[in-house]
């Protein structure tokens, strides 16, 4: 038996973090789906029941009668959703013996970035080797942070309440099962799914971790703490080196961030100033592109109004020529630029180097060289958070960041 195609044996160095890389490009990037916009449309792709359409489904809960305005991806269409924040995405089907009823959707490419998939547990050996713990409060992410505090590079859940730890490559041994066989809530989340009755659902361990050190060409960084919100008084730094990149494409897939005292900020590698800021009034554009090849990804989070935080997907650049073409999207989107040398000599200078897209729809002062915030009504919190972190950030990224308000 081969290997799932999804399966990545992950270094777990913190030199070259390979965490949550897409073969192939996942439509969700929730845990359950509940971002699915996809156009499935029967429970599975082979031999799956017809969904009905949510326009037709009035004798029901969820319907577009009750949600006209596209809420949770209702509309005049039969496609599998989840307006309800179930464990999965899932649709109206009809029986003629037993009426309409629901049933939860088999959909592949709804498989969040590092969520390894749904696999049978025999027993002795578990598919996973390592420690395993039980607990009526357990959720995705307590158990990836239990697992990834022993140093595991996998986390598995089963039963809603059992976690298991492991490195061993092998855990796909007894064989993958349908998504919807690890739909047993979690006991500590009940829109999380926390595997079934001999399944595991199994999870790359640097989800949700707070820092990291990137170098794979592309890749998914979510934010701490995530599938569950992200904790108070978070200080997170993520580096993306990748040599020989022109620029780097970052799409934000999902953004979810209270106020604007949390926030994301992104800054040259190099130099450390900040080039673009996000947080919940000042959102960012769907896509956009920094010119390159070492990115600083920081996250802030204060003490209150937590949320379900951010993924942001990246893929890098290496074709010099490409940056000159003119793509579909940047035919339909307004350049913001600053024309630079692209060489690693310029990128070491004190100049802000960047090329970013954006739509229109989104002005151009969450961009660089509209900040004007201050800084030192909080440079103690930042330092406090700085200073817990593990490695330090060098000396200029605390002055040059808490300078850039």
């Amino acid at each position: 038996m081969e290997p799932p195609a999804l399966a990545a044996v992950l270094a777990f160095s913190g030199l070259a973090l390979s965490c949550c890389r897409e073969p192939v490009l996942s439509e969700c990037y929730t845990a359950n789906g509940a971002d699915y916009r996809g156009t499935q449309n029967q429970t599975s792709q082979y031999a799956g029941k017809p969904c009905l359409f949510w326009n037709e489904t009035f004798e029901h809960p969820y319907n577009t009668l009750k949600y006209p305005n596209g809420e949770g991806g209702l509309g005049e269409h039969n496609y599998c959703r989840n307006p309800d924040g179930d464990v999965s995405p899932w649709c109206y089907i009809a029986e003629h013996e037993d009426g309409i009823y629901w049933k939860y959707c088999e959909i592949p490419s709804c498989r969040m970035p590092g969520n390894l998939g749904c696999y049978k547990d025999h027993g002795e050996p578990p598919p996973l080797t390592g420690t395993s713990e039980t607990s009526n409060k357990l959720t995705i992410q307590t158990c990836i942070s239990s697992c990834r505090s022993q140093q595991f590079k996998f986390a598995g859940m089963e039963s809603g309440y059992a976690c298991f730890c492991g490195n061993n490559p092998d855990y796909w041994r007894y064989g993958e099962a349908a998504s919807t066989e690890c739909n047993s809530v979690c006991f500590g989340d009940h829109t999380q799914p926390c595997g079934g009755d001999g399944r595991v659902i199994l999870f790359d361990t640097l989800i949700g971790a707070c820092g990291g050190n990137y170098t794979s060409a592309t890749a998914v960084i979510y934010s701490p703490d995530f599938p569950d919100t992200y904790g108070t008084g978070r200080g997170c730094y993520w580096t993306i080196q990748v040599p020989g990149a022109s620029q780097i494409h970052f799409s934000f897939v999902l953004f979810e961030i209270k106020d604007a005292t949390d926030m994301v900020e992104l800054l040259d590698g190099y130099t450390y100033h900040v080039l673009a800021r996000f947080n919940g009034k000042n959102r960012p554009p769907h896509t956009f592109n920094i010119s390159l090849d070492f990115v600083i990804l920081y996250f802030f989070s204060d003490e209150i109004n937590q949320a379900q935080g951010f993924a942001i997907r990246y893929k890098a650049v290496k074709d010099s020529v490409h940056q000159n073409k003119i793509t579909v999207n940047q035919t339909l989107s307004e350049k913001i630029h600053e024309h630079a040398n692209l060489s690693i000599n310029a990128a070491r200078s004190s100049k802000i180097l960047y090329v970013i897209t954006t739509s229109p729809s989104h002005p151009s002062s969450s961009m660089p060289g509209n900040i004007t915030r201050k800084c030192e009504n909080r440079k103690t919190l930042f330092r406090h958070n700085l200073e817990s972190l593990s490695p330090l950030p060098p000396t200029p990224f605390y002055l040059i960041h808490c300078a850039s308000y």
